[in-house]
């Protein structure tokens, strides 16, 4: 994906998160290089990486000298120059991490608290937050990101079932999240922050189309282009879990009979594989979880299918092992360069890592359609000059 600043004055701090963006994606990465990606003048680029210097966000060195004058500096992360926390809630409990600028998750913590309500989640999480400062050593903690299942503003379908967080509803999540942790919050259902995260440090990063099929309590997916995953207009896109495949099948939470997730969830294994088993159970979910990787290629055509979430990896692979091969479909084409069906590179780290994502990206990279920074950004206040 090709990132392009602006001249405009308006534009300065975007620009500084296109150029921090340039050195994730591409470095170690010269200014030169990172001037010509961005469309920026190299003096431009040089007075802005001055800047994340002294935040301690990028470092850099000189490489080999090839002519004269001093060598050129090569710029990469300071995976430890800023720190963000991921918190997944489900109905099963709590999950928090705190992760580094690079999206490496430093410490993790679990709470199985099923189900947790809202007022002993939003404490239990101000403690775990406070708990994740004190191992910052003193770096910049940029906020906090909470994922969750969705979808949202639906009435017949938000926090209605068991694969939802049933007593939260009219809850203000993101204004309850920053009161309790004193951070920048930021709120996302759980599958698109499993495929955002996935896009920025999983198997996402070397192909620019893939859809994240998601497997949570329920079971959702999100279509990610150029690192961005599709939301819809109300930002629901992606509840395939609901999606009637079974001809006047089992009821569903939703109103609707036959749902995809009455099946193949991880709901729908807690539920039946303790009464048919678990290879029985894995025989009856293979047909439908095959069906649906063929209606997600022939709707979206991606490059690949990623399939991932807080399904146990062994149980996961056995079932993705079972719905291989797979049908034809739009993506049964010669000249593949890559499988149809692609395993997490995250695993089971997958929201956590993309719910810190949340955080990184709304504070640290470019956000588009909205040039300037928020009013309360921590890294570059508006009253700061470039």
């Amino acid at each position: 994906m090709s990132l392009k600043g602006t001249n405009q004055e308006f534009g300065r701090p975007y620009n500084r998160r296109i150029v921090l963006e340039t050195i994730r994606q591409h470095g170690p990465i010269e200014r030169a290089g990172i001037a010509r990606r961005v469309g920026l003048t190299v003096q431009t680029v040089a007075n802005i990486i001055r800047e994340l210097e002294e935040l301690g966000l990028i470092s850099g060195e000189r490489t080999h000298k090839k002519s004269r004058g001093s060598p050129p500096m090569s710029l990469r992360l300071n995976r430890q120059g800023a720190y963000a926390v991921g918190v997944h809630v489900t109905p099963l409990g709590i999950e928090a991490a705190l992760v580094d600028l690079a999206g490496t998750i430093v410490a993790a913590r679990r709470l199985d608290m099923p189900p947790p309500g809202p007022e002993d989640s939003f404490r239990e999480i101000g403690k775990l937050v406070k708990g994740f400062r004190a191992q910052t050593a003193g770096r910049l903690l940029v906020g906090v990101g909470l994922a969750m299942p969705g979808p949202f503003d639906v009435e017949s379908m938000s926090f209605v079932g068991p694969t939802t967080l049933e007593s939260w509803r009219g809850v203000a999540v993101a204004q309850r999240l920053s009161e309790s942790t004193g951070l920048s919050a930021f709120v996302e259902n759980d599958m698109a922050a499993a495929a955002l995260g996935e896009s920025l440090h999983g198997a996402g990063r070397n192909v620019s189309a893939f859809y994240y099929l998601y497997f949570g309590v329920g079971l959702g997916g999100a279509m990610v282009k150029d690192g961005v995953p599709m939301r819809g207009f109300y930002g629901n896109a992606g509840e395939i879990g609901h999606v009637p495949l079974v001809p006047d099948g089992q009821p569903c939470s939703c109103g609707n009979r036959g749902c995809l997730e009455r099946y193949v969830s991880l709901e729908a294994f807690q539920r039946r594989a303790p009464i048919i088993g678990q290879p029985a159970w894995i025989a009856e979910a293979a047909p439908l979880l095959r069906s649906a990787i063929v209606t997600i290629e022939n709707l979206f055509d991606p490059e690949t299918v990623v399939i991932g979430g807080i399904m146990d990896d062994d149980l996961l692979g056995a079932l993705v092992s079972a719905a291989n091969p797979l049908p034809t479909s739009v993506a049964d084409r010669k000249g593949r360069t890559a499988q149809r069906l692609m395993r997490s590179a995250s695993g089971q780290n997958a929201v956590l890592r993309g719910a810190a994502s949340l955080a990184f990206s709304g504070v640290l990279s470019p956000r588009f359609g909205q040039a300037d920074a928020p009013a309360n950004d921590p890294l570059f206040p508006r009253s700061r000059v470039a």
